[in-house]
């Protein structure tokens, strides 16, 4: 038998943006996909997904053969999944050949609404296990500007940065000495993104081009900041250019307008988890308000 493992990521800084050349921050999370391997006589697919409690929450079977007809399935989550095997056997010729075939197990360990990359931790197992690109099989299948797929494969902190040649990467640390002030909460809720996608894509390209400069400065401060209120200062002027580029109010405006400490957003805007800045006690705010997911940097950050 064969296992993978992928770590979850947090972009922290360069949302939207990272899309049109930003150098953006992400962090990896304790949190990730697992995936195990095991050769059967069948030449077979046999798929199974479980839940951090080891639920099963999608179960499927895919003949080799219909792989190689090309012959999509319906369901929405098997057609995905069929659509990347066969990606990856168009990258990797000799992934199906012969008569055997495999059973394939994967279980998240952090609950998948979570939003912590699912699918790209997916995608980074596939890929390690087929020995393809795994940047050209998110391409093939679930699109994206590929930090999250930067992250599985890394394993660490990373700056990253998309160029129509190649992805520039670098592994980075983000250990800042008020890391013991930071924390995540977990808003609950989905937004659909599209309209603020739409409403970015609306801005001159001069403006964009300006944002990206700003955003890509920011990450550069981010990263070598040691104070705390120059921290909160430094994400502050970030979520306020995100928001005028998304046509979004910021979350703090939206949702904490009296909270004492600084709220950025973190990925697509709306969902998905905040960073916070305070103490301990600051976190009863958010218990207060319903929020029930809230982890500190340690709980959540793979250093």
């Amino acid at each position: 038998m064969q296992k993978f493992y992928s770590h979850g990521k947090l972009l922290i800084t360069g949302e939207y943006v990272v899309l049109d050349g930003a150098t953006a921050l992400a962090l990896p999370t304790k949190f990730g996909q697992s995936m195990e391997v095991a050769e059967i006589k069948d030449p077979v697919i046999q798929w199974k997904s479980l839940d951090r409690e080891d639920n099963d929450w999608f179960e499927d079977s895919f003949k080799i053969s219909d792989l190689k007809k090309e012959a999509l399935p319906t369901s929405e989550v098997s057609k995905m999944l069929f659509l990347a095997l066969l990606s990856a056997a168009k990258m990797n010729q000799q992934l199906f050949k012969g008569e055997k075939g495999y059973q394939i197990i994967t279980k998240t360990d952090f609950p998948r609404e979570w939003g912590l990359g699912t699918s790209s931790t997916l995608i980074a197992n596939l890929a390690k296990w087929a020995d393809v690109d795994a940047f050209k099989l998110l391409k093939e299948t679930f699109g994206g500007s590929g930090y999250d797929i930067a992250v599985a494969l890394q394993g660490s902190a990373i700056t990253y940065r998309r160029e129509p040649s190649e992805n520039v990467i670098f592994k980075t640390t983000f250990d800042p000495p008020f890391k013991d002030r930071l924390f995540f909460v977990f808003l609950n809720r989905k937004q659909n993104s599209r309209e603020s996608i739409a409403y970015y894509r609306q801005q001159e390209k001069a403006t964009l081009d300006t944002a990206v400069e700003k955003i890509s400065n920011l990450t550069q401060s981010i990263l070598t900041c040691t104070d705390l209120t120059e921290f909160e200062l430094l994400i502050e002027v970030h979520e306020s250019i995100i928001s005028k580029l998304t046509g979004l109010k910021k979350v703090k405006t939206e949702l904490f307008p009296d909270y004492p400490g600084a709220v950025k957003s973190l990925g697509g805007w709306g969902g998905d988890f905040v960073l916070a800045t305070g103490s301990d006690e600051y976190m009863e705010y958010f218990r207060r308000k319903g929020y029930s997911s809230i982890l500190s940097f340690e709980e959540m950050i793979l250093l």
